[in-house]
Parts: structure tokens; sequence; C-alpha cells
């Protein structure tokens, strides 16, 4: 039996009995597959062999010996899926053990979620505008982002029914978790100009599908095509920073809370599990209110 085959009936049991996405299913993959080379190439038959010793041996090629180091977070993600292959084949009394139980990720640095200025969105979906098809759909797009913090898959795996009312629209987040967030009045004027003039002419182009957000050739649109639409708007606005759908997402946050919205408030329109999650943003607007301090004060500094 080669390494591979463990990982494969790991591959295997997220799929059809956990029910994890193909994206989720293939990111597991990648990582396992680094873990299955490097315990050939040690001349281990597979995890049955693995010591602990071996799997600090594991880490320290990881983080150093590999050829490119892999950063401390990815790091941190093949150690996860390594520890939840070894716990799967020993709940499946394939090894008698569990050795991995005591392993230990690297301790990731504090990220900060990155944010832009308001004006800077107010630029962003201005440069998308327009009265083209497209172009009313990627007002349409960038408006729903930042006005429910939508990630980008939940975006554009809509579909019109989704728009409940002129209020709210549902969205679907991780593990298929349902909430409802109300729409702004800009977001609400944008796909409503989208919806009548732009959809039917992008629908007119494909099969029918229920999608909210549709391609140039009538198709649901895609995260790629999404991404795309972004940066092009920010390139157009001359925005210097990096911009993302996640920007949108972050800056979502950030701005409803310096705005003083209460931080679960925050939660529950992110679709946050943890409250601690959410909390990472009150740093950033922490940050925010130091620099000010220190600028103004006379005696800050």
């Amino acid at each position: 039996m080669t390494p591979r085959a463990p990982v494969d009936e790991y591959l295997r049991h997220l799929t059809v009995e956990r029910g994890l996405a193909k994206n989720t299913v293939a990111a597991y993959r990648r990582d396992l597959v680094i873990y299955a080379d490097w315990l050939e190439a040690q001349g281990l038959a597979g995890p049955a062999g693995v010591t602990e010793q071996d799997l600090g041996v594991f880490v320290r090629f990881l983080g150093a010996d590999r050829v490119p180091p892999l950063a401390t977070s990815s790091v941190a993600r093949v150690l996860s899926a390594v520890r939840g292959l070894h716990r799967f084949l020993a709940e499946e009394g394939a090894i008698e053990a569990d050795v991995s139980r005591e392993l230990r990720p690297p301790k990731l640095p504090m990220r900060l979620p990155k944010a832009i200025p308001v004006d800077d969105i107010e630029a962003l979906i201005a440069a998308a505008g327009g009265e083209e098809p497209v172009e009313l759909r990627d007002t349409a797009l960038l408006e729903l982002l930042y006005a429910t913090g939508a990630r980008v898959s939940e975006a554009v795996s809509l579909n019109v029914d989704d728009l409940v009312d002129e209020e709210v629209v549902r969205l679907f987040g991780k593990g298929g978790k349902q909430r409802v967030v109300p729409l702004g009045s800009y977001a609400r004027r944008a796909i409503d100009a989208y919806l009548v003039r732009a959809r039917p002419t992008l629908s007119a182009r494909g099969a029918a599908t229920p999608a909210l957000f549709l391609g140039v050739r009538g198709k649901r649109m895609s995260r790629q095509a999404a991404w795309e639409a972004i940066h092009q708007a920010a390139e157009r606005a001359g925005i210097a920073a990096s911009v993302s759908p996640h920007t949108l997402r972050h800056s979502f946050a950030t701005h409803l809370l310096e705005g003083g919205a209460d931080v679960r408030v925050v939660q529950e329109l992110l679709g946050h599990s943890s409250v601690a999650t959410t909390q990472i943003y009150t740093l950033v607007t922490a940050d925010t209110l130091r620099e000010m301090y220190t600028a103004a004060h006379p005696r800050a500094r």
C-alpha cells in the first residue's frame, strides 16, 4: 500500500459522508499530497508507520527544508489536514493510535483585515458604472458586496428568489448556513436597475437560469469574473491599494463598527460562528482611533 491510498480513502469520506464542497476537498487533496509525497521520500509506507518524532521532522520540512518553504499560515493549514487524516484513520481502526493528537501548528501572526476608506469605496463603485449590461451588473454586484458584507462565493451563488423583498437578501454561508441581511438604498437601486435593464439581455444569451448575476454568455457569473470586475474597477478608480471581493467585506465590517454598530450585530451580518472572529475588526478601529489621538492631542507624543 502506498501513502496515497489512505489519503484517497479520507478524501472519499470527506466527499461522501461529510458532504464537503468540491473546492474544499480539492484543497485537502493538495495539502495531503504534500504529506504523502514526504512519507514516500522518507521510506514510510503510510500514516500507520509514523511516529510523533516523524511528524516533528515533517513540520520542520514544511517551514524550512521544503523548496520553497511554506508560509506559516500554509504550514498550519497542511498540519490541520494531516491531523484530520490521522484522526479518521484511528477512528476507522486503520491505525492503532493517533500520533498527531499533540501536533500543534506554528503560531500565526495577528493579521488585521485590510479595509479601504469610504471615499475609495464610492470611487470604486462609480468606476464600475455605465449603461451597458455588464456595467450595470458590476455596479449591482459591488453595491451588494459592500452593502451586505457577503463573501464573493455567496454573492455569485445568489438566485433571483434570494432577494426576499426590497429590503433584504438571503445569503447562504459556509456549511449552508443561512442568514438574512438588509440591503441599503444604494444597493437596492443598483440591483433594480440591473434586473430591469441588464439581466434580461444577458439571460437571452444562454439557457434559462435562476442565477441573479449572469456572465456575458448568460450563465451564472463565476467567482473569477467577479474578481476581475472588481480589479478593473479599482484600476479605473486609481486606487493604489490591492482590492478584492474580501476588501469590500472587510470594509463593510470596519465601517459598521466605526459607525457605532454592536460587534454581535456585525457578527450576525457577516455570518461568523464566533464573535471572536468579528472582534478582529475592533482592533482595526482601535488602531485608527489611536492614530487620530496621537496626531491630534497636544500631549500624546
